[in-house]
Order: C-alpha cells, then structure tokens, then sequence
C-alpha cells in the first residue's frame, strides 16, 4: 500500500472528494483505510449492560487505498510519491516538488 498510519492524505473520488485528512488505520491485506472525518456514518448502539449509555455514536468506515493520495503541503495538493534510499533506509519523496514525508 502506498500509505501508511499517520499520513496525511486527500480523497481524490467518491462523496468526500476534495477532503483532507490522517490516516488512522490500514488493512493492506483489502487495501483499504481509514481517514478521519472521512466516510462517517452513524451507528445506532443498545445499551448491553446498566452502566453503558446507549444512543447514535459515528464512526469513520473504510475506504479504498486507491481514492487517496498523499497530501504534499509544499505543493498543496495531493501527489505521487516515489522511494529513495539514503544511508541505507529508504524514504518516500514527493515526485513533483521533491519534498521528503516523514
């Protein structure tokens, strides 16, 4: 996958298009994610015991890995990334302005 936790990205189709968040989860194995404030929907939860307070709760669902891209905040928009190898580690670059992520 193309992204990782703690990432931040911009949804590139689908209702929340034009969206800009942080990668709170990833399943490589769906090649999905889930961005925060992105694909909300509201759950409705019964109370399982006493103490538990029931009611609406939302929640962010997940998305597919492939209507994200990684958000450049040197060029302001969403880009590709490429991988570069520097001291041996390889770190990810941003192919239009060559800004490194973290």
């Amino acid at each position: 996958m193309h992204v990782k936790k703690d990432d931040k990205v911009i949804v590139i189709s689908g209702k929340d298009k034009g969206s800009i968040g942080k990668v709170i989860k990833g399943f490589p194995k769906e090649n999905r994610v889930i961005v925060e404030n992105v694909n909300v929907r509201k759950k409705h939860l019964k109370a399982t015991n006493q103490m538990q307070q029931a009611g609406i709760v939302e929640e962010a669902c997940p998305i597919d890995a492939s209507n994200v891209l990684l958000y450049c905040d040197t060029c302001k928009k969403g880009v590709r990334a490429g991988v570069k190898v520097n001291d041996g580690k390889k770190e990810r670059y941003c192919k239009k302005c060559n800004a490194t992520f973290k």
